[in-house]
């Protein structure tokens, strides 16, 4: 499959989950906590997918998605994860373009297949 996915989490223990989840299935993960790393990342071209946490320090997911959107990354697809699940925050994220939207917690079959989803691969 060959599919490059960044997890932009600050916690570890979900970021190490998904990382776990992901390379099982045939991923290449990469991790990263800092949104302005994050995006450095994806500039460089090191990623097909971004699996994004909204509540990050200094920056948001929503910052984060806001960057990639306005810069030459708007069709990159970005699964977007939250403990928050309002309302207010799944339409923000879907005004500024995220691909798919997920509240925790989140089961791992559902992660792995809005994972599957986004790269285009079937089950």
């Amino acid at each position: 499959m060959n599919r490059r996915v960044l997890i932009v989490e600050d916690e570890p223990n979900i970021a190490e989950s998904l990382r776990f989840l992901l390379t099982h299935d045939g991923f290449q993960v990469s991790l990263e906590k800092d949104g302005a790393k994050a995006v450095a990342r994806v500039d460089a071209g090191e990623t097909d997918i971004v699996v994004l946490d909204l509540m990050l320090p200094n920056r948001s997911g929503f910052d984060i998605l806001r960057d990639l959107r306005s810069g030459s990354h708007a069709e990159l697809p970005v699964l977007m994860l939250t403990a928050k699940g309002q309302a207010t925050d799944r339409k923000t994220a879907e005004e500024l373009g995220v691909s798919k939207f997920m509240t925790k917690p989140f089961s791992n079959a559902e992660v792995v297949a809005a994972v599957r989803d986004l790269a285009g691969v079937n089950e």
